[in-house]
């Protein structure tokens, strides 16, 4: 009996989330989408290099340090 009033509840939350999903959320359209997707895209890429940057500039300051100290 408890595993079924579970069910009734995971049910009604599913449909409750994807009838909320219809009625009350706005949609943004598809050129802004597209938009939106290109910016993260090319943030993304530059947060990458970016990453790539420092880490090769860490790099080459240890190898630099332990090469001191060696």
């Amino acid at each position: 009996m408890q595993i079924k009033i579970k069910m009734t509840k995971v049910v009604n939350y599913i449909s409750e989330a994807f009838q909320e999903l219809k009625s009350n959320v706005t949609w943004p359209v598809w050129s802004e989408v597209q938009r939106l997707t290109i910016i993260v895209a090319i943030f993304s890429v530059v947060f990458a290099l970016l990453t790539w940057g420092v880490d090769e500039l860490f790099v080459k300051a240890l190898e630099g340090f332990f090469n001191i100290i060696k």
